[in-house]
């Protein structure tokens, strides 16, 4: 099996593209992602989207991406896993460099949230979690993550504090991020005191309806060594499903999915976490990212929530997570946010993020999730 190393990384822009649409803004990534790495010229494309379908009215994307892209007869394949739609867009083209189906592939992560109204976003995004129990009766995704925090305040008393502190400390680093589509800062009040979305969840605890695109090139480790450019290489990924239903797990304080991910992403890799120097991770949701620190064994279970006001996350602490601004600040496309992850991962470990870098990075892990935890996708990078 070959040995998986990306050399070029692309990302338009992410917000509110009025004047963009689904092609527009996937061939824009894929073309810069192209141009960094200096091809012209790819042998399969993978697009990670969730619902192209009820957020466009467009299916088929795969190919829409190939001949948009001037890629005529190259294989095109849409993959979709929720909101982790994008890390198996990435973990495909992985697959499809170590098997040798492919010498480069080209993995693109694409969803344009904004072509329909409020409404009509809902119900496309809540047809991630069990639609006939859950969607069906009314609950949304930040009801579903409010009864995740919920039960992880009163487990370990977790608080409400410490919940803005994440969307503080994410805002603080898309602040630095020209690709987020809310780069200001904010402050614990004004988090706390932001409209109530689902109660504990306020508005600033919450990822945006967002639209954007990000794609990264995958090569053997051989190809990458000729070119006269850094690159990084993917030495783990860990790939784990769970209930697709909230209601039918054990402890809805605990996001065992991510756990297991880990497991297998850092074995693969044969490291620790100890050994890993940051982290991107899916923070749709304040509770999300302490829920998934604790999954991943930086801290221990309950203490993600204090490891996070005592700056254990923060750009200069002892482990970064969301350098790039998380979902929280940078948005959340759903389909593209696996993929942008990657890419804040190999910039970081390049060394050209700017007043975000992360000092002496050699190491990355990024974590991508489906629904409430029904899915959850891991790569662990290195720096060569």
């Amino acid at each position: 099996m070959n040995e998986v190393a990306i050399i070029g990384v692309g990302m338009t822009k992410w917000g509110e593209l009025w004047e963009k649409s689904l092609r527009d803004i996937s061939v824009e990534a894929a073309l810069k992602c192209l141009d960094d790495a200096g091809v012209d010229k790819v042998d399969s494309i993978t697009v990670g989207t969730m619902s192209g379908g009820l957020f466009n009215a467009q299916e088929h994307i795969g190919s829409l991406v190939a001949d948009y892209l001037g890629q005529r007869f190259v294989p095109a394949t849409r993959v979709e896993s929720a909101c982790a739609s994008g890390g198996l867009a990435v973990k495909t083209a992985y697959m499809e460099v170590a098997s040798g189906l492919s010498q480069y592939a080209l993995a693109v992560g694409v969803e344009k949230m904004t072509d329909v109204d409020g409404g009509d976003a809902t119900f496309a995004l809540a047809t991630a979690s069990d639609y006939d129990y859950e969607a069906f009766h009314g609950i949304t995704f930040p009801g579903l993550y409010a009864l995740m925090a919920v039960a992880h305040m009163k487990k370990y008393g977790t608080s409400l504090e410490q919940l803005a502190q994440v969307s503080v400390k994410n805002h603080h680093n898309g602040s630095l991020n020209p690709h987020a589509q809310f780069p200001f800062t904010v402050t614990l009040n004004q988090v706390m005191t932001s409209t109530m979305v689902a109660d504990p969840m306020r508005l600033l605890h919450c990822s945006p309806i967002t639209d954007g695109a990000a794609a990264v090139l995958l090569v053997p480790l051989a190809v990458a060594k000729k070119m006269n450019k850094s690159y990084a290489v993917i030495t783990g990924i860990g790939h784990a499903s769970d209930t697709i239903a909230l209601c039918q797990r054990k402890d809805f304080a605990k996001l065992e999915v991510v756990e297991v991910a880990a497991q297998r992403a850092l074995k693969m890799a044969g490291k620790t976490i100890g050994d890993i120097d940051f982290a991107e991770v899916h923070d749709c949701f304040s509770i999300a990212e302490i829920m998934v620190m604790e999954a991943l064994g930086v801290v221990e279970s309950g203490q993600g929530g204090p490891a996070t006001i005592n700056g254990l996350t923060a750009l200069d602490g002892d482990f970064p997570i969301n350098p790039s601004g998380g979902l929280k600040s940078k948005g959340h496309p759903v389909g593209a946010t696996g993929v942008a992850q990657v890419v804040e991962a190999v910039i970081q470990l390049r060394g050209q993020a700017g007043p975000r870098q992360i000092k002496n990075a050699r190491t990355a892990l990024t974590q991508n999730m489906g629904g409430s935890g029904a899915s959850s996708i891991i790569h662990i990078l290195e720096a060569r």
